[in-house]
């Protein structure tokens, strides 16, 4: 069940923005391959929340390289005392500041490539930013959304620059 809970604001679709993404208690699984070519990381989380009556919140985000998946914890679900498991770690997500490009389409590696090399070569252009890590995808919807639908951001973790 999908409880409406946002971990934080979505970007415009086909915008480009710095936003400040809050510090959040999330549940992760991992695979040893890059995530488009790994098992299935989300049935895991699926079942961890579902077995304990946590309400799906949006988005999921995902580490490309290896492949990992995270579900945001919402507001009742972050104040229990959640216990990981052999699939699942739960851990808390610092504040992080991202340079966010948002576009709608497939959740395919062609589209994250994409969007992918368009906020890198916007971050170049930029001299009061640096990037300081990999991209990472924001799905927004369902599985089961029409891919003409789907929304979806990459973001790349960044700090200022004096």
């Amino acid at each position: 069940m999908y409880s409406g809970e946002r971990a934080f604001v979505p970007t415009e679709d086909g915008q480009i923005e710095i936003k400040t993404i809050p510090e959040s208690k999330v549940i992760k699984s991992i695979s040893s391959q890059n995530y488009f070519e790994a098992n299935n990381l989300f049935m895991p989380l699926f079942w961890y929340i579902t077995t304990r009556g946590i309400a799906m919140t949006t988005p999921v985000e995902v580490a490309v390289d290896p492949g990992s998946m995270y579900f945001y914890m919402g507001e009742k679900a972050a104040e229990r005392d959640l216990k990981a498991n052999k699939k699942v770690e739960v851990l808390t997500v610092p504040e992080r500041l991202v340079a966010s490009i948002a576009y709608t389409g497939p959740y395919s590696e062609a589209n994250f490539l994409v969007a992918e090399n368009k906020l890198r070569q916007w971050l170049e252009e930029q001299s009061s930013y640096k990037s300081v890590g990999s991209a990472r995808i924001i799905y927004w919807d369902s599985p089961t959304t029409p891919d003409s639908k789907k929304r979806a951001e990459v973001h790349i973790s960044i700090t200022e620059q004096n």
